[in-house]
């Protein structure tokens, strides 16, 4: 009998028919593998993972495989996203262990939860160097018969090892770990493809953000110049969609031709954001043209009914990593006709040889001719042909954490491009998490699927989400989002922060306890959560002036000073923390006697970017609730005509003015 067919995640119901026993995680495996005297055989992955498509192909859809699994073990399947505990916990472990991991990830633990075997991908057989499944179970089977002890012993030696904390004692931030950061950026970087390192190749978007900010807080030009590099590769290559916006996973090649296929919700968020920046610094279209493609593609496909953002869309098709992506040019010029298929095929790269395996990714590299503008009809009908040509899995899940990055997307978007169809998707999600995510005492959720909230909200979806309030705070300048993001973050503090080594816990203290209690500090495919706590706690003692984020901030800070220092490239989120620690802030407050911001104060945000800059707008409208949100700004009166502008900044506060000009260059 197979346990997951009630469950609500896409990947648990991907192996709900298998021949394979599946538990979800829970005390009902555990017990049960208490009472029968057996190990757990745990395998973590998510639905839109090719390999681990491949390995429920070749093993747990096989009558063989499932054999032995069923007679000898326990077996419980993780969807890595909507256990990010778990998994961060394991693939600690297997880390520790080989040296490496990535999914499908593989453990077998002792009824207790101690993993004494971990890996990655297994076939069938034996193949290629991988030992073969079964073989493996065998093994491991007859061992835990014969020799547990063994087993159990380096069950309890692994548990203990990464349970260890890695940074006990914190440090002062300097401008040491940042220029480090950057020459370790500069050292790895590819001057002709752009990027870092070979392939296969991550587009790390918060690495480019810090590149932007460091440019931006030196003067750095060639910062600057690997971002922009960076960034016209990607736009330009085949792991940006070219023809329905939004972009793959990552390049398996070093001119980001050929993508890993599967698009992901938070890594479109990121990079638009970079992308987003990167235009507001430089002013340059193709920046926002890419920005704007990969929103309105996760506004077309990742969008549910309640404004809801779906964590992403398979690499697969039919089987096939890749091949919705696929043409060849007598598609097009069956699509286009001969005049605009040929033009098509000559711009993006469609050719009867092909580039990757006998067809074309549509791709701009090496291209001079402009590309199809977004809303050109006749890219359209291509989009539409590819469409209705073949299907993409969409995993329908809803996370907190990774809404909240792409609620930072829209809103950016919306003070950046102007443009309020983004704004109205940022305000559509927050009311999402505000109806959906978010229980009768305010705590917060991870995951919502089919009208289902579960799972307690994690380090993640706490920071993230109060970023993403202070966000839509500077698009819509309601003092209610102040408000939540306060909360949340005083929620954050409460649940997560460890008072005696530093940092934040991945959970809450009063969650389930697991094997160990992970704190992720590195900076992965998306930002740690405690990269994102420091930002967030680095705005709220800019915003509100309030002893207690400024203390907290200074607990942080000291934390990830301490982290950084062997690997600061690898913290580049952190980074931006301890940036604001480190650089001047800005503060300007604006009280006017109209509801909406003055005109002169728009254009200025738009045209010049600051780092470390905070923007309060009063007005009589909101100046109650503005007052209660941030107690200070009662000394600030809103003048009967006009307005009044009072900045603070490198720690010194200028006498207001009713014109901004006069503020500009001070």
């Amino acid at each position: 009998m197979n346990h997951l067919k009630n469950e609500k995640s896409p990947y648990l119901l991907q192996h709900a028919e298998n021949p394979v026993d599946w538990y979800p995680w829970g005390p009902e495996a555990f017990q049960k593998a208490k009472q029968e005297d057996r190990p757990v055989f745990l395998s973590i992955g998510y639905s839109t993972c090719h390999w681990c498509h491949v390995m429920a192909h070749e093993s747990f859809e096989d009558e063989q495989v499932a054999e032995v699994l069923n007679s000898q073990y326990i077996c419980i399947k993780v969807d890595r996203e909507e256990r990010p505990d778990i998994d961060s916990v394991y693939m600690s472990a297997c880390q520790a262990v080989t040296g490496a991991g990535g999914w499908p990830l593989t453990a077998i633990l002792t009824p207790g939860q101690q993993p004494f075997f971990l890996g990655t991908y297994f076939p069938k057989h034996p193949r290629y160097g991988h030992p073969g499944l079964i073989e493996l179970l065998e093994e491991i089977g007859s061992l835990w018969r014969e020799n547990r002890n063994k087993l159990i012993e380096a069950g309890q030696q692994i548990t203990e090892f990464i349970s260890i904390p890695d940074h006990a004692s914190g440090s002062i931030p300097d401008k040491k770990g940042l220029k480090r950061a950057f020459e370790l950026y500069r050292r790895q970087y590819d001057s002709r493809w752009g990027g870092f390192g070979k392939a296969p190749k991550f587009p790390a978007p918060h690495n480019l953000l810090f590149l932007l900010h460091y440019s931006l807080l030196e003067n750095e030009q060639e910062a600057l110049e690997m971002a922009e590099h960076t960034l016209t590769a990607m736009a330009h290559g085949g792991m940006n969609d070219q023809i329905g916006g939004g972009f793959s996973r990552y390049s398996t090649d070093e001119k980001w031709l050929v993508p890993h296929f599967e698009k992901m919700l938070y890594d479109n968020a990121l990079l638009a954001i970079a992308y987003l920046e990167a235009y507001h610094i430089k002013k340059r279209e193709l920046y926002a043209d890419t920005a704007r493609r990969t929103l309105d593609y996760v506004l077309r496909e990742l969008t549910g009914p309640s404004g809801q953002f779906y964590c992403g869309q398979d690499a697969d098709s039919e089987g096939i990593e890749g091949k919705y992506y696929f043409f060849s040019p007598e598609e097009i010029l069956s699509v286009l006709g001969d005049e605009d298929g040929e033009e098509f095929c000559r711009i993006y790269d469609i050719t009867a040889r092909g580039n990757f395996e006998g067809k074309s990714i549509p791709n701009l590299i090496g291209q001079s001719e402009l590309p199809w503008r977004a809303d050109d009809i006749r890219l359209n009908r291509i989009y539409n042909y590819r469409r209705n040509r073949t299907l993409l899995h969409r995993d329908d899940k809803v996370i907190l954490s990774w809404n909240s990055w792409m609620m930072i997307a829209m809103a950016k978007a919306a003070q950046i491009l102007g443009d309020t169809r983004y704004k109205d998707a940022a305000i559509a999600v927050h009311r999402f998490i505000q109806a959906h995510m978010t229980d009768d005492s305010r705590r917060l959720y991870h995951r919502w699927r089919e009208g289902e909230a579960a799972i307690e909200g994690q380090l993640d979806d706490y920071a993230v989400y109060g970023l993403a309030l202070l966000e839509l705070y500077r698009t819509a300048y309601e003092p209610v989002y102040l408000e939540e993001a306060a909360f949340f973050a005083g929620q954050m503090a409460e649940l997560f922060e460890d008072r005696e080594n530093g940092g934040y816990f991945l959970t809450a203290s009063d969650t389930e306890a697991l094997i160990t209690r992970p704190k992720e500090t590195y900076d992965g495919a998306v930002p740690s959560g405690n990269s994102a706590a420091a930002v967030l706690l680095s705005q709220l003692a800019h915003y509100t002036c309030n002893p207690f984020w400024q203390e907290a901030l200074e607990r942080q800070t000291n934390f990830l000073a301490g982290v950084v220092k062997e690997y600061p490239s690898g913290h580049s989120f952190g980074l931006q923390a301890l940036m604001s620690a480190l650089y001047p802030s800005q503060e300007l407050i604006c009280a006017t006697s109209d509801n909406g911001m003055p005109e002169i104060l728009k254009e200025y945000l738009l045209r010049v970017p600051v780092l470390n800059r905070s923007v309060i707008l009063k007005t009589p409208e909101n100046k109650e609730e503005l007052e209660k949100a941030v107690p200070f700004l009662k000394e600030y009166p809103v003048p009967e005509e006009g307005a009044m502008f009072y900045l603070c900044q490198n720690g010194r506060c200028t006498a207001p003015v009713s014109d901004l000009r006069k503020l500009e260059f001070i």
